[in-house]
């Protein structure tokens, strides 16, 4: 079980001013995140197209590296999104869209999907958005009322395999190639989405002219599926833990819900680093406008928000996608009932 903490009501939200020390982003910061992030990766795919050459083992051991940077340069696009990564509003959305090629994901469409999450993130009343499937879920007494051909059926489509291992590959290979619930109205959406796999076909065209089809797939597809995997988990455990809070409409609180219904997933230093702070969840959807090379340091000089948090070691976060019910009467989440 991950550390207990003692749900927090309204009345005793933190102070949040606090954090407004942290929201301030660095152009030095952002551009030494850019240059290393980048760098590391463009060295990494490099020399996979080198190594494919003499063994396909080689290439698929850069792919653990290519993926975990992957993932990151997703954490500074997702900064982009919050606009808090770069001072300018206009250079998070260039930032934002650079990052794009890399991590598959257009930058407009996915920064309007995000930001639906940020506004109903664990209420019960507010369930249901096809794109936040991953963080979403059904009572224990809503599972019980279902008949026995759905609960099976929710069973297979909510199991850890489908949702963890299987899922992610497909949404971001092909989900993201669609406008996926995105209405005609949000034409800057659309159109990202459209300009994007332009960008990539324009991209890959010209590496498979260069160096084949079989080795460009060699070299990009399985650190992009494993990146997938990684991300997804990331979300998701932040998120459906066994102690995260859920509540309905009336009761929904936006500091309660950040500090009880997210984590504070400690991970080690290099998976920190990689998973660019993500795992300072609660910080993040406290203050959205912190960038994540802030968030350690609020984290560690905030303590009235980092005592209230529910600490995830890895081990519990690896664990964690079996807890898929929640539970009114017992205030948690629990696995499917036996």
């Amino acid at each position: 079980m991950s550390t207990s903490v003692v749900p927090a009501g309204p009345a005793e939200a933190p102070d949040l001013a606090s954090l407004k020390t942290y929201q301030k982003p660095s152009w030095r910061s952002a551009v030494w995140q850019l240059f290393t992030t980048f760098g590391l990766y463009l060295s990494t795919v490099a020399a996979a197209y080198v190594a494919a050459r003499h063994s396909v083992l080689l290439v698929l051991l850069l792919s653990l590296p290519a993926s975990g940077l992957i993932v990151r340069i997703f954490m500074l696009q997702h900064d982009c999104g919050h606009r808090s990564f770069v001072p300018s509003s206009r250079a998070n959305s260039i930032i934002g869209s650079a990052c794009s090629l890399v991590t598959w994901t257009p930058f407009a469409y996915w920064r309007r999907l995000h930001a639906r999450h940020h506004g109903s993130w664990n209420n019960l009343d507010d369930r249901g958005i096809p794109a936040d499937f991953f963080s979403d879920c059904l009572t224990l007494d809503e599972y019980r009322a279902l008949g026995p051909f759905r609960k099976v059926l929710y069973r297979l489509t909510h199991h850890p395999m489908l949702m963890h291992v299987i899922l992610p590959p497909v949404v971001f290979l092909l989900l993201y190639r669609l406008p996926f619930d995105m209405p005609a109205s949000f034409r800057k959406e659309r159109l990202s989405v459209g300009l994007l796999n332009l960008c990539l076909c324009a991209m890959f065209g010209a590496l498979v002219w260069w160096f084949g089809w079989k080795t460009v797939l060699l070299v990009h597809l399985p650190a992009m599926i494993l990146a997938a995997v990684i991300g997804i988990w990331l979300f998701s455990v932040q998120h459906r833990f066994e102690e995260s809070q859920w509540a309905t409409d009336e009761n929904w609180n936006f500091s309660h819900a950040a500090i009880h219904g997210t984590s504070y997933l400690r991970l080690p230093r290099v998976l920190q680093w990689f998973s660019g702070n993500i795992g300072l969840h609660h910080i993040h959807h406290l203050r959205p406008g912190i960038p994540n090379y802030r968030l350690e340091a609020c984290q560690r000089n905030c303590s009235d928000v980092a005592d209230r948090a529910t600490v995830l070691s890895l081990r519990e976060a690896i664990r964690a996608p079996s807890f898929v019910l929640w539970d009114a009467e017992l205030k948690r989440m629990v696995p499917f009932p036996t």
